[in-house]
């Protein structure tokens, strides 16, 4: 199973992630969302999963910031261009993946 974990450091949720993961021994891969976004490849394999609507954070600190409740404008692009309007934390397997924390989910994927 290869499991991708996308968040920041900062995030309680990520962190409760990255510790389901490590408690049961599962290895992973973590990508800093401070650091380096979601490609267009892999923002399209997710939103395939979940839905683009269900990947903006509209109640946090970034799409506050650059007013987008007031602008018109296209989410795939911001959510590209500024990685921190995404949902944390994003958890991909494959084809699969959910936002938020969901240990229900993620047994079911071994």
């Amino acid at each position: 199973m290869n499991i991708q974990i996308f968040g920041h450091k900062k995030c309680q949720d990520t962190r409760k992630a990255q510790r389901y993961f490590k408690e049961r021994a599962i290895p992973y891969h973590f990508v800093d969302l401070m650091v380096r976004g979601l490609s267009k490849g892999e923002l399209d394999r997710v939103r395939s999963a979940v839905g683009l609507e269900n990947l903006i954070d509209t109640e946090g600190k970034e799409y506050t910031r650059r007013n987008l409740k007031y602008l018109v404008h296209d989410r795939e692009k911001m959510l590209l261009a500024y990685p921190l309007l995404l949902k944390t934390p994003i958890v991909r397997s494959g084809p699969r993946a959910t936002v938020g924390y969901c240990p229900d989910i993620w047994q079911g994927w071994s």
